[in-house]
């Protein structure tokens, strides 16, 4: 029974992803990208070195000093946004998902990776400057933005808000499902190897209540709690990540210019990795590289803008220079370092491509390092998994309460409340559904959530041109009224608090 209900919703996701991610959705990011890219300058690369020197260069240099709280708003510091934000994006996708992209959509898909990046740069830049612009304030000081908040209150377009309010808790269930998925089969995977044995579907159902348990725990405390774990953990599974990688590839430095020449020549070739049967159409190789370019940096999807819309920077432009930054060390960096390790470890040639993605991603590690790297994917997967599951919890959250929001907030509470223990509860269901079914039908409401996003995201391209001109025309010492909120009454006391502190810095 369960079986056959498993073969009728892969067939009915088959055919609504085949739509979802056909070259309509695809020319569309396109299109967006390369729109933002023009009306802004290419914004991406005129100001990715400022980009660097006001987020990521100042707050390494902070490490270890007390920080300031805020106490205007019930919010978190720039840094825990990005925390939050960059632990949804840099999960499974950046190493599974680069592996995936690979064996099913040929080396070629990493070119397609690239270009989805380059472009969603400035497509999250834009994400993030709409989403604190709109962003709402409730009787309590807790700030609250999305996608689905700019597209209500910047285009006027209610209906289409809630819509895409609607995918988004589809697409948070989809998100931790996957990430657990791989949690749960990594380790699984792990001990079979350690004891010598077949991997367990008991060990996997309890490695996912375990998770379960763990994502119970930091979501009750909120954002909040939230954006200080994932400032713990990225930094560091980040940095052993990037080690680890980079000391493979050196290893393998031989390799690398043959992995070079696969990547920019199978861009426009017919074939996936060993070709054969698994060989795909020139398009196919463009959309998995599309698709997870977009599922790993989530730039399109309007997903890491609301972790972002609870940041205390009063300046949208601020804020949307952590995304630019953001997909920047999501792709160029990590997805980046995954294809290279990858592609430098195996002769494709000779690769047997009829192991799961999970399997041939530990392999990669084991190869190089042996029972070590093994034991280091085992850490490595699952942190990055795991926060992403967090993030999304969150995501999640506002997307419910964005949904209810006719209801009172006495009651919403409850209504928030019981989709944080669905949540929970489906995540250790997750943890052993058939991988490749938690992937499509992730990959779907990926799709359906980014339409509405994208959309607006276009009918605003010019507001964005607008709030950019007008925060870099006064740092140039235009005396000109900041654009900080769509709100009159939230734009004031916005260009209060900022005048406060620029009094205070001197």
């Amino acid at each position: 029974m369960f079986e056959k209900f498993i073969e009728t919703l892969e067939r009915i996701n088959d055919t609504i992803n085949g739509i979802v991610w056909g070259w309509p959705v695809i020319i569309l990011i396109l299109a967006t990208g390369i729109l933002l890219t023009v009306r802004t300058k290419a914004l991406q690369i005129t100001h990715f070195k400022e980009s660097l020197g006001t987020t990521i260069v100042p707050t390494i240099r902070g490490f270890g000093k007390k920080k300031s709280e805020d106490g205007r708003l019930q919010s978190v510091s720039q840094f825990e946004a990005f925390s939050t934000a960059i632990s949804g994006t840099v999960g499974t996708g950046n190493i599974i998902g680069v592996v995936s992209a690979i064996l099913t959509g040929g080396p070629g898909a990493v070119f397609w990776m690239w270009v989805s990046a380059f472009f969603g740069m400035v497509t999250n830049y834009s994400e993030n400057v709409l989403g604190l612009y709109y962003r709402k304030k409730d009787k309590n000081g807790n700030l609250s933005g999305g996608a689905f908040y700019y597209i209500a209150y910047g285009l006027k377009w209610k209906w289409l808000g809630y819509i895409a309010a609607v995918f988004c808790m589809f697409a948070a269930v989809g998100m931790s499902g996957v990430q657990t998925n791989k949690i749960s089969g990594t380790l699984s995977e792990a001990f079979a190897r350690a004891t010598n044995s077949q991997s367990s579907e008991t060990v996997r159902f309890v490695v996912g209540v375990i998770v379960a348990v763990v994502t119970a725990v930091v979501i009750i405390g909120g954002i909040k709690r939230i954006g200080k774990v994932a400032s713990m953990l990225v930094p560091f599974m980040s940095l052993l990540f990037i080690v680890m990688a980079l000391i493979a590839i050196v290893i393998n430095i031989k390799n690398i210019p043959n992995a070079v020449a696969l990547i920019f020549s199978k861009a426009f070739n017919f074939k996936a990795a060993g070709g054969g049967i698994l060989g795909y159409s020139f398009s196919q190789v463009i959309k998995k590289g599309m698709a997870r370019g977009v599922f790993s940096n989530e730039a399109g999807l309007g997903s890491s803008v609301i972790a972002h819309s609870a940041s205390e920077t009063r300046e949208p432009v601020k804020q949307g220079l952590w995304g630019v930054f953001e997909v920047f060390f999501d792709s160029f960096v990590i997805c980046t370092l995954t294809a290279f390790m990858f592609l430098t470890s195996f002769d494709l040639k000779t690769l047997a491509l009829d192991k799961e993605d999970s399997v041939m991603s530990m392999t990669m590690f084991s190869k190089t390092f042996g029972g070590f790297g093994t034991a280091v994917f085992s850490i490595i997967l699952p942190l990055f998994a795991f926060t992403t599951v967090i993030a999304w919890s969150y995501y999640g959250e506002k997307a419910v309460d964005f949904v209810f929001n006719w209801v009172k907030e006495e009651k919403r509470k409850y209504i928030v409340t019981g989709f944080k223990v669905l949540y929970v509860v489906l995540i250790a269901a997750s943890s052993v559904i058939h991988s490749d079914l938690i992937w499509a039908i992730d990959d779907t409401f990926n799709g359906l959530m980014a339409v509405p996003n994208l959309i607006c995201l276009i009918a605003l391209s010019g507001l964005v041109v607008k709030i950019t001109k007008n925060y870099f025309d006064r740092k140039k010492g235009a005396d000109i009224e900041p654009m900080l909120s769509a709100y009159p009454e939230m734009n004031a006391e916005f260009i209060e608090d900022i005048m406060t502190d620029d009094e205070e810095m001197k």
